[in-house]
């Protein structure tokens, strides 16, 4: 008959549910889910397990196959991301934020964008500079202004006061 799993679930309702809470991701806890679900017989089928996660039926089913060939752990496992390589490589930002340290600081962005070429090879543009220096390393390029030697302590002090 079509639609109706062939799936044994060895661990318990207690199980799951323990389980359930202890995962710390949304995905996983997700699987759990879909496990008690079904253990449970809160869901009759796959496709209203499925509905009841607001998940797709082949997904929901892409997790028991998983679950069925290789165990709840490899169920619960997901993989990693990819995604785009840095246009900074990690040396190159370690020297930055060293560089950033430093009591001269930069002028500007663009600057950093000349000292980045000069010293360490990388053409980088404006705009990804702002955003590793601005967002990324949370500092800042400016250095303040330099203050008078005539100045006295006490009277920037009382300056701040009133």
């Amino acid at each position: 008959m079509a639609g109706v799993y062939q799936l044994e679930i060895t661990e318990s309702e207690a199980e799951l549910k323990q389980l359930l809470r202890q995962q710390k991701t949304a995905s996983a806890k997700e699987r759990v889910q879909l496990l008690y679900l079904l253990k449970s017989e809160q869901a009759d089928t796959v496709q209203a397990a499925a509905q009841l996660l607001g998940r797709h039926r082949a997904t929901a089913q892409e997790w028991l196959r998983r679950y069925r060939e290789d165990g709840l752990a490899k169920m619960l496992q997901t993989q990693a991301r990819s995604g785009r390589p840095r246009a900074i490589p990690q040396w190159a930002e370690t020297a930055l934020q060293k560089r950033l340290e430093a009591p001269e600081g930069f002028d500007g962005y663009q600057a950093i964008c000349d000292w980045l070429e000069a010293h360490l090879g990388l053409e980088m543009k404006y705009k990804t500079v702002h955003k590793l220096v601005h967002y990324r390393l949370q500092a800042s390029p400016k250095v303040p202004r330099p203050l008078s030697v005539e100045q006295s302590c006490e009277q920037r002090e009382a300056y701040k006061k009133t």
